[in-house]
This record gives structure tokens, sequence and C-alpha cells, in this order.
């Protein structure tokens, strides 16, 4: 009688990890629509149930991009200080540092806006650009939550127009050097 060995198995590491990876490498070439789960299966090395049974389905999958985006962007922000200006500054940086993520995030109905991870994590973002625009408003007069739109409208738009192209060549080429004045603007008297 034969001994039967038992035959190796595959063990990926970490497949929802190797998935949400896969995953911004299409939406940074392709943007967030042009990918299907069965291509991140084959570009993660994973069989082509893994992300089915780690996300569900394609919304799911771009649900936890969004999350994990939004905790990157409130880190990015973090790390800028309390100075408003810096804060901006830093938004400008990650949207073009993590562009496919920022792609996503601020495209609500391609995921679930209602998931309790992206909620917290898009709240926390929400909480250090409130903070900022209150530092600037203190002592002030003006209506915070208009200001606070004003700001992120800026910085938002700059990081929106810089990423499609549509600037002026004559800003150069380095994004945060060319929206300093501009988000700087904001708030002068």
């Amino acid at each position: 009688m034969t001994e039967q060995r038992p035959q190796p198995s595959y063990h990926h590491g970490n497949l929802r990890r190797a998935v949400l990876d896969a995953a911004v490498a299409a939406i940074a070439e392709s943007g967030p629509a042009g990918w299907s789960l069965r291509e991140l299966a084959r570009r993660a090395g994973v069989s082509h149930a893994a992300p089915a049974h780690h996300f569900g389905d394609k919304t799911g999958l771009l649900t936890a991009v969004a999350a994990e985006g939004y905790t990157l962007f409130a880190d990015a922000l973090e790390a800028a200080g309390d100075d408003l200006h810096e804060t901006g500054l830093a938004y400008v940086r990650f949207a073009v540092d993590h562009r496919a993520y920022f792609e996503v995030m601020f495209a609500p109905g391609l995921y679930r806006p209602d998931d309790p991870e992206l909620s917290a994590a898009r709240a926390r973002a929400d909480q250090v650009l409130t903070a900022g625009v209150r530092g600037v408003m203190a002592g002030g007069s003006g209506d915070e939550e208009t200001a606070g739109l004003a700001a992120w409208s800026i910085v938002h738009g700059f990081a929106h127009l810089w990423l499609s192209g549509a600037l002026p060549d004559d800003l150069g080429d380095d994004p945060v050097a060319a929206a300093g004045p501009v988000i700087r603007m904001l708030f002068e008297r």
C-alpha cells in the first residue's frame, strides 16, 4: 500500500489585503469601473471566489477601498497639524499621491455610504477639517459651516482640476506649490 502524501496547500497570506491592493492598482490604471472581481483575483493571484468571499460584490470592495482611503486621508490631514493652510496642502497632496482612493472616496454612488467602518473614517477626516476651520474662525465673524464648505470647495476643486489636467500649464509640475497661494486666499481679510 502506498502512503498518500497530503497535497501542499496554497496559502496566499492576507487575501483581503491582496485583493484590496489589486483593486487600488486597477482603479489607478482604469478608474473605478474599468475592472471586474475576476480580473482582480487574477491580478492578486487568488482564486476567482476570493474577492466575493471577502467583500461580497464590487460595491463591497469599493466600500472597503473608500473606508481605507478615508483612514489614510484622516492620517494625512492630522499629520498636517492645526494650521488650515497646511491641512489644505495635505488635502491636495493626498489627492495626487493617492488618486485611486480619492476617486472612489468622492464618488458615493460607487459604495455603501452607510457602512460603519467607512462612516467612522469619513467622520474622523471631517473632524480634522472642521477643527481647522474653527481655528481660523475663532474670534472672527462669520459662519463656520459656510467657511468649512468654502475651504472644502477650494481644496477639493483645486485637487480635482489638477488631477483632470484642466489647470494652466504655467502653474508648474508641483501641485502642492501651485495650490499654496490659492488656498491662502480663502481666509485673507
